[in-house]
């Protein structure tokens, strides 16, 4: 029993030593090819990526975010393109008109006018609505604006150094990096706004590497210097009552806004919380409201208290955007309506650390491979195993309904079908060892390791079956240890013990690997010869007889002596045609030699 307790170590030491060994070969090939780590690195990237878009895509309406009926898209909408350009004959439509918008809709008291617009360089044509526009913008505190950076080389556009008013202050006390959103050069919109009181943020967005957009980098770094997106700092004023300049990201990662915290990625981007398909925000067509402001029809809508957004979601402006939802689209202007929308709500996803990953690995591992272990059953196992997948795939789901926690799907799920097959091939070596232990209890004797006697009478049945079936021969040497009983009475049954042992060996030794040998019984032994004739076995028998008889033998740790055999040869069919036959006239021929002087082989 204690052996077989030994040899269920033994698998699980070997089991668990193949797991680390393949993973620290892995580790160690990924690190030493750059190519294949980026190509596994970005399948799993992917892969994982899917199936947070599937959890954001699968709409349970009592568990999703509702978005805030408090922000509006004013959208230049594919209705809105036509009538604009209908109405003042090109697009862009005049700066004038933005300027008369920002002025009839601050009548109704909005919380915040942004424009996901970007004025870049003055028109000459129009250089007194250029100034009209920035004066207007300048004259509310509310209205905000848009630029972005980018990395256009020197030659192409010299990098300009922006005003100090539109940087922040920021202390960073994690590992966060925003080396990815570090930018070189930027583009820069009319000087009155830039050098203005207008409100401005930039709109940089990086997309995965499957083109869908699902963070949003709420800094960005330009010339040493940090500048917030544009919804980001709209948020944080929205949040705060008032401007603020000076952000903390705390020890795990999260900026800190007011009593909401935005859980950053290590390359600081947060994760966006999707409310929808397109069109989920309330969505405003731009047309309606200038005509409400051009020829006082009412355009039925009430901007009192709200959050404005104004941009372009016409599918001939080509700001569109892929985003892990419904339909799959959106326009740039409804991802910043998502953006503002997970800061009021304090609602972004954030995903759990390194260290809570391995956690979860090893606990799947640990699970399956309980399950494996203690199952009778391989039908049960499996089944098992299945419905423990789909549950995790499940608890993966509402946990990010519910907590908005960004559990890993896909290696666990991997973990899940390699812990099955890897216990369950652990599991069938355990039992063929056992079955071996088993088997060996069976048929070896314990104390020579020799075939047991019960093996010897089942194989000399089978020799005869076969011999008879293919008409072959084979023969039957008996071996009885001459003057055994004298090692027993001179130096003790240990003594004894360690001649047996010795002389099976040497038996062992000079056998073949197709012939049996075998503990008859006491201190005498066989060995079964197939496919062997008269001479032969005799002539095996002899060169034993003297490799016994040449073999000094240790019956103790300080004393030596020298044994002999006397050994009786039998063949099939030539002597007998039984196994009770055959073993009879080994037998005479073991007598003749025991007879005649020992240490010698005798035939009947």
């Amino acid at each position: 029993m204690k052996n077989l307790v030994k040899t269920k170590w033994f698998i699980y030491g070997t089991y668990l030593l193949l797991v680390l060994a393949s993973l620290l070969i892995g580790f160690v090939l990924l690190q030493n090819n750059n190519t294949l780590r980026n190509v596994i690195i970005s399948f799993f990237e992917v892969a994982e990526n899917r199936t947070f878009d599937y959890r954001q895509s699968i709409q349970v309406v009592h568990k999703r975010p509702i978005p805030n009926k408090d922000i509006v898209v004013l959208a230049v909408d594919d209705a809105s393109l036509e009538s604009l350009w209908e109405k003042y004959g090109e697009w862009p439509m005049p700066r004038n008109i933005y300027a008369d918008l920002i002025n009839h809709l601050e009548k109704q008291k909005p919380q915040q006018i942004i424009f996901d617009l970007m004025f870049i360089k003055s028109i000459r044509t129009a250089g007194n609505a250029d100034k009209y526009l920035a004066e207007t913008m300048n004259k509310y505190p509310n209205v905000y604006t848009a630029m972005n950076f980018d990395d256009q080389p020197t030659d192409v556009r010299l990098p300009v150094s922006l005003p100090d008013r539109l940087a922040v202050n920021l202390e960073n006390n994690s590992n966060v990096k925003f080396d990815k959103y570090k930018f070189l050069n930027c583009r820069p919109i009319l000087a009155p706004l830039m050098n203005g009181r207008v409100n401005i943020g930039m709109t940089n967005v990086m997309r995965n590497s499957d083109g869908i957009i699902r963070k949003i980098a709420p800094l960005m770094e330009y010339q040493n210097k940090y500048y917030p997106y544009l919804t980001f700092k709209a948020g944080a004023d929205y949040l705060l009552q008032k401007p603020d300049k000076n952000f903390v990201i705390d020890r795990n990662s999260n900026l800190g806004v007011f009593g909401t915290k935005i859980p950053l990625t290590d390359e600081g981007e947060a994760i966006l919380n999707w409310y929808g398909p397109s069109g989920t925000h309330t969505i405003v067509p731009m047309y309606k409201v200038i005509k409400e402001m051009d020829e006082g029809i009412e355009s039925g809508f009430n901007f009192r208290d709200k959050i404005i957004i104004v941009g372009t979601t016409a599918m001939a402006l080509h700001d569109t955007k892929s985003v892990p939802v419904q339909e799959g689209v959106y326009p740039g202007v409804e991802v910043h309506a998502t953006f503002f929308n997970n800061m009021l709500d304090n609602n972004f996803i954030h995903k759990t650390s390194l260290f809570t990953d391995i956690l979860l690995l090893a606990a799947v591992i640990i699970i399956v491979g309980g399950i494996v272990m203690l199952s009778t059953s391989t039908v049960f196992a499996f089944l098992s195993t299945t419905l423990f997948g789909i549950a995790y795939l499940f608890v993966s789901y509402y946990i990010m309904e519910l907590y908005n926690l960004w559990i890993p799907v896909v290696l666990p799920i991997i973990a899940i079908m390699a812990s099955f097959a890897l216990s369950f091939l652990a599991k069938y070596l355990m039992k063929a060892r056992d079955f071996e232990y088993q088997y060996r209890l069976a048929t070896i004797d314990g104390l020579t390791e020799l075939y047991n006697h019960r093996y010897f009478q089942d194989t000399l049945r089978k020799q005869i079956d076969i011999a008879r079936r293919y008409n072959q021969s084979f023969s039957l040497i008996i071996v009885d240890i001459d003057f055994f009983k004298k090692f027993n009475d001179t130096y003790g049954h240990q003594a004894g013990d360690a001649v047996l042992r010795q002389v099976a060996q040497t038996l062992k030794k000079n056998s073949r690997t197709t012939d049996y040998v075998c503990r008859y019984g006491g201190e005498e032994m066989s060995i079964i010869l197939p496919n062997t004739g008269a001479e032969e076995a005799l002539n095996n028998a002899n060169r034993i007889c003297k490799a016994v008889a040449e073999k000094p033998f240790h019956l103790t740790p300080v004393d030596s002596a020298n044994v002999t055999i006397s050994l009786g040869v039998a063949t099939f069919p030539d002597n007998a045609q039984t196994p009770q036959d055959l073993i009879e006239w080994a037998d005479k021929g073991l007598y003749y030699a025991k007879e005649h002087g020992r240490n010698q082989v005798g035939r009947y």
